[in-house]
């Protein structure tokens, strides 16, 4: 295991229970029970707090005058129009709690500023053939304060980590990077969490760039509320295809941090035998295939809309990737009864849809007899998902709890 993989996604996490500001540690197990259920289901008075965390009203009076304290949650207008007092609904609060999220693509890095809520307030962005672990961190001085210099002193104090979305093996990318692999040799041994970490005055956190993702889709997203999916395989189709897993509302990462890499799982080939994800579902793949064609397809990776694609080599594209991704869906319903595959990348909102209405047709084609086939469906977070999802990793590492949690006392 390479020291990327070895530093997890606790990292560098302050001792629980310290009372004070959002940066002195990680909310006790009860606040951030409350703060996970606000998210997840908007404003609730005490009374509607009390019933869903089994806790007894008063310890609920405790915990919400400690969060409103801190900042972190404020009272909204009283209910009225009951028998007795008016019942007052707390809500979540934008300026709470700050967090930055660093996705390290194969072709761009990306570092954006988000509130409480998920609302991204700046970017900074820089491109490049190839990552290093010195560029990123070249990147991180000059992008931190360019984002962050205009806060107040109070407002910085309350950044509550960094979080980095990171391909995990990339040193295993540079044929397809078309870089010599000295170059990209560096990353075994690097460990870029505790070098960004010597650059930060908070906690830095590490996680697969796509899984990064799904967690953006899991936090932030409108596909798992209090209603919606609970088991999931979810496909982000960036440069590289990958994925994440979710089981229970929760993000599952594995042993090494690297569960539901989707883009290395083995799929049938059209020519027979078998390739991986990545191979028929990767958007480097139809960079290639409009490259051959003598067509230039550099544009698509500076903005995520307005594609000019010849008609027929996209249309090829999607069938294959469509095959693929169909595969996927089927061995996710057979070995783990998931509900659906969601389907989110750097793509335009036009191309998603034609991609998911043709895994569709390619899912309805595969015999799964005895298994219940999954629905296909959109992400709701869109191109932007792995930086936003490297952003909610700190934030669910120090304010929110396990999904398998709620509904539980502490």
């Amino acid at each position: 295991m390479n020291r990327q993989e070895d530093a997890t996604r606790e990292a560098d996490l302050p001792r629980a229970g310290i009372r004070g500001t959002n940066q002195s540690g990680m909310r006790a197990h009860n606040e951030r029970l409350v703060l996970t259920l606000l998210r997840r289901n908007g404003p609730l008075a005490k009374a509607e707090l009390a019933r869903l965390t089994g806790l007894s009203a008063q310890t609920v009076s405790v915990i919400m005058r400690a969060l409103e304290a801190d900042g972190l949650i404020a009272r909204g207008e009283p209910r009225r129009g009951r028998v007795g007092q008016p019942s007052v609904p707390m809500h979540l609060v934008p300026d709470g709690a700050y967090f930055l999220g660093l996705k390290l693509g194969r072709r761009s890095l990306e570092l954006v500023l988000v509130d409480f809520l998920g609302q991204v307030l700046g970017a900074e962005y820089e491109s490049h053939r190839f990552p290093t672990p010195a560029s990123a961190v070249a990147f991180i001085r000059r992008a931190v304060p360019a984002l962050t210099d205009g806060m107040s002193r109070l407002e910085r104090d309350r950044i509550s980590g960094l979080g980095i979305g990171l391909p995990f093996h990339l040193w295993d990318w540079a044929q397809p990077l078309g870089v010599p692999p000295r170059e990209m040799a560096v990353w075994r041994d690097a460990d870029l969490r505790a070098d960004i970490a010597a650059e930060v005055p908070f906690p830095v956190f590490l996680e697969n760039d796509a899984s990064a993702a799904c967690n953006a889709e899991i936090v932030f997203g409108n596909l798992t509320g209090p209603d919606g999916l609970r088991d999931f395989v979810y496909a982000y189709i960036g440069y590289f295809a990958g994925g994440g897993l979710v089981l229970n509302g929760r993000l599952v990462t594995g042993r090494t941090g690297n569960a539901g890499a989707l883009g290395s799982m083995p799929v049938p080939a059209m020519a027979g035998g078998s390739v991986q994800l990545l191979e028929v579902a990767s958007l480097s793949g139809l960079e290639a295939m409009h490259v051959a064609r003598g067509q230039a397809a550099a544009a698509m990776w500076e903005t995520p809309e307005d594609w000019e694609m010849a008609p027929d080599v996209l249309a090829l594209w999607i069938r294959n990737a469509a095959s693929g991704l169909a595969h996927v869906a089927a061995s996710g319903a057979a070995l783990l009864d998931l509900e659906a595959l969601v389907v989110d990348g750097w793509m335009p909102a036009s191309l998603r849809h034609r991609l998911i209405a043709e895994t569709e047709v390619a899912l309805a084609r595969i015999d799964l007899s005895g298994t219940t086939a999954p629905d296909v469906v959109a992400g709701t977070i869109g191109p932007g998902a792995r930086a936003l999802g490297a952003a909610s990793v700190p934030l669910s590492m120090r304010f929110l709890v396990d999904p398998a949690a709620l509904g539980t006392t502490g």
